[in-house]
Order: structure tokens, then sequence, then C-alpha cells
């Protein structure tokens, strides 16, 4: 008996040490997936306080200058507004890395792997819709023009736009179709209804129209539809898989176009432009506990949509692990915290600063606000974090002939040009598509010279250079130096139309650089063939037939 007391005694104690020995496993895995999500959120703390830096810097710099007059108060709830803007775009972009993307990739993965091709269109078609009204870029832009248009009508018609472009460009990458005859084709149609909106007063439409194609590629749709992308293509494989995971922002960023030039070819009436409520006031007080409400709900609606499809797909389809399953959870409840925080901080701070320099600068002096809005392009674009990105994947696909120095140096020139241009045209009152029609055939036309892939990347990165700064700030200031130099009424035809500008840069940039350093190694080439044939000249001996007689 003592024995078996004594046995039983020692299996007990082996039982505990087991169950010790796995909790304490447990804890640790614990312990590190924390350390990872301190790191991984410092670092995006990091970037996105570098991307409001520079902003922040111009305010206070304007602010002690004649030229724009803002009062203390104005300024302390911009600087207040900044710190919340960090943390939400950095606690945002920290829930997009842990959900977006992964989902991206298992649903382009999984039901690639299914042959199903039906099921996978649908999932694509619904997915792009729910994903866009998620778009926080999206709700900044339809709040501003709410008096024209109903928002939830403006969010739907453009959601359904890339819903079905997404469709295509799954379509594309299944039979490795051509991309940029897909692009030529589609922009050559743009163009076409365009020729037929501008002889009508509804191409007041035109600039909205554009700029919601730069807006859908903000910071939730871009991951999640590369990573789609990423998915279907390694799924498929093939000798061009790299080059077939480009594409599919490209071709939403058309859906959203074509959607609202035909929303607006069909409406009737007359359309006027009102400034939205652009006032510090307005949302403080007991007002910012109900913005932070509407945003919450609002958010939690889109967020919600996505859930529930993706659960959807999860229980049928993809069936992922517990732990993958967490990480996505996570990162949802992060993504979603930090959208409220940064559509409250934008709606309290940031569209009433903007406004306000904007107006103040054009009031003074309308040279100093296309120079500051030229400044403000330059410095947004040197500190948005998916422009580095960016070029560092540029100069990886390129083999180095295209570096990150000369990307930087060319889309920062590229932007503040874009974001100057857009400031001349909201003084001068010009339509946008003397433009972008010249931007997007130069860009078109590069497209036949280059290597595709050059034109994958570029037109996929149309969305990065305008990040969540754009439409945040740099617009409501364009629509300030609109309503002072011209008024209200001419708001929508002359003061929207930037995004656009602004989302085509990375186009025209990546594809000139593309070109110039295909022209500069076939120079290269030529240089070293002659210095091969003129050794080889040199190698050969001549003899003299009388001396060997």
């Amino acid at each position: 008996m003592g024995e078996e007391g004594n046995g039983s005694n020692i299996v007990a104690g082996n039982g505990d040490q087991k169950a010790s020995g796995g909790g304490q496993k447990e804890a640790a895995k614990g312990s590190r997936f924390q350390r990872k999500l301190r790191e991984a959120l410092l670092d995006k703390l990091k970037e996105s306080f570098s991307s409001a830096m520079p902003v922040a810097a111009l305010v206070l710099l304007i602010y002690v200058t004649p030229f724009a007059t803002l009062s203390f108060k104005e300024l302390l709830v911009f600087l207040i507004s900044t710190v919340f803007l960090i943390g939400g775009i950095a606690t945002f972009n920290l829930g997009a890395d842990m959900a977006m993307t992964p989902m991206g990739e298992h649903i382009g993965t999984g039901l690639t792997k299914s042959r199903q091709l039906l099921i996978l269109l649908s999932v694509s078609f619904l997915m792009g819709l729910f994903i866009t009204v998620a778009e926080p870029d999206l709700s900044v832009l339809a709040s501003q023009v709410s008096g024209v248009i109903d928002s939830t009508m403006l969010i739907m018609t453009i959601g359904f736009g890339v819903g079905f472009f997404l469709l295509l460009g799954v379509i594309k990458i299944v039979f490795k179709k051509d991309q940029a005859s897909l692009l030529l084709f589609f922009y050559m149609m743009i163009f076409a209804l365009v020729a037929v909106m501008f002889e009508k007063e509804k191409s007041v439409f035109l600039p909205l129209s554009f700029d919601s194609g730069g807006v859908t590629t903000g910071p939730i749709t871009v991951p999640f539809l590369m990573a789609l992308g990423v998915g279907i293509s390694s799924s498929i494989g093939g000798k061009n898989a790299q080059e077939n995971s480009f594409g599919l922002v490209a071709l939403c960023s058309i859906g959203p176009v074509l959607s609202m030039i035909a929303l607006s070819m069909l409406a009737n009436g007359t359309f006027t432009y009102e400034v939205p409520e652009y006032s510090i006031d307005a949302h403080l007080g007991i007002h910012l506990l109900e913005a932070i409400l509407d945003t919450f709900k609002e958010v939690s609606i889109a967020l919600g949509l996505v859930v529930f499809f993706f659960l959807v797909l999860q229980v049928t389809v993809l069936k992922l692990s517990r732990q993958s399953l967490l990480q996505i959870f996570f990162g949802l409840i992060y993504t979603l915290v930090g959208l409220v925080v940064f559509l409250t901080a934008v709606t309290v701070g940031y569209m009433p600063v903007g406004y306000t320099i904007g107006r103040a600068l054009s009031e003074n002096s309308r040279t100093v606000a296309v120079a500051f809005c030229f400044v403000l392009g330059m410095a947004t674009v040197l500190a948005e974090p998916a422009i580095h990105v960016l070029n560092h994947q540029v100069e990886e696909v390129t083999d180095g002939n295209v570096s990150r120095r000369q990307m930087m140096t060319a889309l920062s020139i590229g932007v503040g040009l874009s974001v100057g241009l857009s400031a001349l045209r909201a003084v001068m009152g010009f339509s946008v598509l003397y433009y972008l029609v010249p931007g997007y055939l130069l860009s078109l036309g590069l497209s036949f010279f280059v290597p595709k892939l050059y034109t994958a990347i570029a037109f996929d990165s149309g969305g990065v250079a305008s990040g969540p700064l754009t439409s945040s700030f740099v617009l409501p200031l364009i629509v300030g130096i609109c309503v002072a130099a011209r008024g209200e009424d001419a708001v929508l035809e002359a003061a929207f139309g930037m995004v656009a500008m602004v989302a085509m840069t990375p186009l025209i940039a990546i594809q000139m650089l593309g070109f110039r350093a295909i022209v500069a190694r076939r120079a290269r080439e030529k240089r070293a063939m002659r210095r091969i044939f003129s050794a080889a000249d040199e190698q050969i001996i001549y003899f003299d037939w009388e001396d060997l007689d």
C-alpha cells in the first residue's frame, strides 16, 4: 500500500509538473505575443508620428506669419487632435496588418484552391463592396459633399463600382489577361463619357467622380486588395505570378469613377454646393461626445459587414485555425478603435483648421497660398509610410535600376506640383480635365514602352500617395482657397479633383523612371558592345606577306 501510495504521488507530481510546464509554455507564448504586439505598435506610432509632424510643423509656421490668422484655441485643438490622429493612424495600421491583409490572402488562397470560379467571383464582388463601405477616406469625402449628394448613396454607388471591378480584376488574374490593354480600354471609356458630360451642367460632378477613385484606394482597401491578389496568383502559379498579383488596386480605382459618372448622368435637377460646418466650436463640448458616438456607430456597421461575411466564409470554405482567427479578431478590434479615434480627430481639428488656413491664405495672398500648397504636398508625401514601402518595393522589383532616392525625389516633387496646381486651379477656376487628360494619356502611352511589371506597380500605387492626410486636411484647405477666391458655387468644379491629381502622380513618376532606367541600361549595353568590338579589333594581327617571302 505504501509503495502504491508513493507511486500515485509520483504520478500526480509528474502530472502537476507537466501541467505546470504546459502553463509556462502558454504563458511564455503569450508573453512573446504581447512583446511583439508592443513592438509593432511602437513602430506604427513612429510611422504615424513622422506622417503627421510635417503638417503640424507647417501649421505652426503659418500660425506665426501674418498670412493666416488662427486663434490660439484653434491651434490648441489642432495640436490635441494631432496627438489623437497619430494614435488613431498607428492603431488602425496595426489592425490592418493583423486583420485586413491576412483576411485578403486567406480568402484569395482558399477560394482559388476550391476551384469554384462562380463562388470566387461572387465573394470578390461582395468583399469589394463591404471593404469600400468601411474605407475611412471615403467617409471623409462623403461628409464634405453630403449637401450635394446623400452620403449613403455616394458610398454605395462607389462600393458597387469597386466590387464590380474587383470581380473583373480576379478574372484578369485567373485567365492571365493583359492589364495594360484593360486599363487602356476602360480609361478610354471614361474619357468618352466625360466628353458626353462635358457639354452638360452635370459636368460639375467630374472632379468628384475622379476624386472617388483616389479615396477608395485607402488604408483598408489597399492592404486587402493587394493581399487578395497575392493569394489568388500564388495559388494559380505560372511564370508571371508576380506580375499577375498586381493590378487589382488599379482596376478598382476605375470602378468608382465610372459609377459616379453614371450616377451623375442619371441625376436630375440643379446641384448647389454648401460648405460643411468647418468650425472648431461645432464639435467641442457636449457635441464632442455626439461626434464620437456617431463615428463609432458608422464604423461598427461598416466593419460589421466585413466581419459577418468573413465568418460565413470561415464556416463554409476557409476553416482557419483558432490562432489565426484570434489574430484577425484582435486586429479588427484595433482597426475599430483606430478608425474611431482617427475620424474623430479629423472631424474635430483637422478639417476646420485646414479650411481656415486655406481661406485666410487666399484672402491675403494667392501666390503664397499656391506656394504653401506646393510645400505641403512635398511634406505629406515625404512622411507617408506607405511611400517608403512602395519605394523599397520598386527598387527590389527593378533590381536597383530605379533607386529609392530617385523614387522619393520624383514623388515628392510630383505630389507637391499636384497640390500646388490644384490650388492654382481653385483660384483660376478652370477644369480639372486640363490636368487629368494629358496626365493619363502620357501614363497610358508609357505603358507601351516599359515592362508590364512597371505599369502594374505604377497603377496600383496611385492610391498610395493620397494618404489619410490628403482628404482630411489638404482637401479642406483647397476648398477654403476656392471659397475665398471664387465663392461656394465654384467649389464642386474648381476645388474637388485634387485627390485625383495626387493619385495620378505615382503613375507618371514610376513609369518615367522605369523608361529612363531602360534607356540607360540599353545605352550601357551598347557602350559595352562597342568596347568588346574595339578590343577584338586590337587583337587582330596583320601580316606583311612580303616579309614572309
